[in-house]
């Protein structure tokens, strides 16, 4: 069986209570009926039993009542109730009934606007109660004036206990709005790191596929090829030269779609799964009958230029091969400097613009080349027929302007 809840005990319930909203909290006219049922139990209790002042006659009953019933709506409408308190225990008072017995609720409704209104607005409604209480005193009796004089610290001590619930509160409040914030801070940059990895799994599949099936139907054209220009003349080494390259390729995209579809079974944070870097270049180029020139030397560099340098190579080379025609020539050219690593891929195919609507390679070029900094122009070339895809990737990407 599930454990059972634990109870909240009395003193968190009581610090809930303190720390709530009271314009929030539930329940709250029911609540404040019933300290209002209490605090008029209180109140007749008082001016039966405590023997300053007169007896309250009929009137003076009427008062009391009328002091003790706002307070139902007090959480509502602090200032009218403090008002119609005020406007019944003055009279109440004036006529010597006993002045004990509307002390509760006089306490509640001032401290009710205490922990409600701002503490300037406190202090003066502090001031203007104790100022006009003292005056009725006084002027029933020297005696009660000064008595009500002696009393009046309470008055004080129960607007400093609101003030300081109400700073609490707000304190409380302020707490939880910055807990808030920061949840939702973390969700917004998951899902942030979600959308680019998605972006990047995409481009990635996008550059696999394309490449890997571009060639396999290049190759396969090839052997079509020599199968049916001379079949008296069938040249067997051709036709096993291009079905070893489609299986070449076939087991390299394997390869990698296994490695990036890894990375979407992956349950852990830090599980990208290993980028494409230079070293895979010479068989990319290889496979799809281009010439390479690499000038990169030995010292290392971020795998993030690497990669996109990489896919940049092989989606060009996958355009060059799908509209260069028969025939092309396809130069492959990774040259470092000091600062950049540039790539360049050029054709001599009859393709002179790219195809409209042919799909995302160019886009997506640009889009990783900027991802690491770097910029990226295509086009066809200037000495000649064909068409250049040229990039310059920094090598710290970091400091690069976005």
């Amino acid at each position: 069986m599930p454990p059972t809840p634990a109870h909240p005990r009395l003193g968190e319930r009581v610090l809930n209570a303190v720390s709530r909203d009271p314009l929030t909290a539930t329940h709250r006219t029911r609540n404040d009926a019933l300290l209002a049922a209490a605090i008029g139990v209180l109140s007749v209790a008082l001016a039966l039993l405590v023997d300053h002042g007169r007896r309250p006659d009929a009137l003076g009953w009427v008062l009391l009542v009328g002091s003790v019933v706002p307070l139902v709506w007090r959480r509502a409408h602090p200032g009218p109730v403090l008002v119609l308190v005020l406007a019944c225990v003055g009279p109440y008072h004036a006529l010597d009934n006993t002045h004990a017995a509307p002390v509760p609720a006089s306490l509640v409704a001032l401290y009710t606007v205490a922990v409600t209104a701002r503490p300037l607005y406190t202090f003066f409604v502090g001031c203007l109660v104790i100022g006009v209480s003292l005056a009725i005193m006084f002027n029933v009796g020297t005696h009660e004036g000064l008595e009500s004089l002696r009393t009046s610290g309470w008055i004080l001590a129960v607007l400093v206990c609101g003030v300081d619930v109400r700073i609490y509160r707000r304190y409380i409040a302020s707490v939880v709005g910055r807990a808030e914030r920061a949840e939702r801070t973390r969700e917004e940059e998951a899902a942030r790191r979600v959308a680019e990895e998605r972006l990047r799994i995409a481009r990635d599949l996008h550059d696999l596929l394309a490449h890997s099936i571009t060639l396999i139907g290049v190759q396969t054209s090839v052997a079509s090829h020599v199968l049916t220009v001379d079949p008296d003349r069938l040249d067997r080494a051709a036709i096993a030269k291009a079905l070893d390259d489609i299986a070449e390729t076939c087991r390299t995209a394997r390869g990698e779609l296994r490695t990036t579809l890894e990375v979407l079974r992956a349950d852990g944070p830090d599980c990208d799964g290993p980028l494409p870097d230079l070293a895979a270049l010479p068989d990319l180029v290889r496979t799809a009958g281009a010439e390479l020139t690499l000038l990169t030397g030995d010292a290392q560099m971020p795998p993030a230029v690497e990669a996109a340098a990489y896919r940049i190579v092989q989606e060009s080379l996958t355009n060059a091969v799908r509209h260069g025609g028969a025939g092309v020539r396809i130069t492959v050219t990774v040259v470092r400097d000091e600062a950049d690593l540039r790539v360049e891929v050029a054709d001599d195919g009859n393709a002179q613009s790219p195809v409209p609507g042919a799909g995302f390679g160019i886009i997506g070029m640009r889009e990783r080349a900027r991802s690491v900094g770097g910029t990226l122009s295509a086009g066809p070339r200037g000495d000649g027929p064909g068409f250049e895809v040229a990039a310059t990737l920094p090598l710290q990407p970091s400091e690069a302007a976005v």
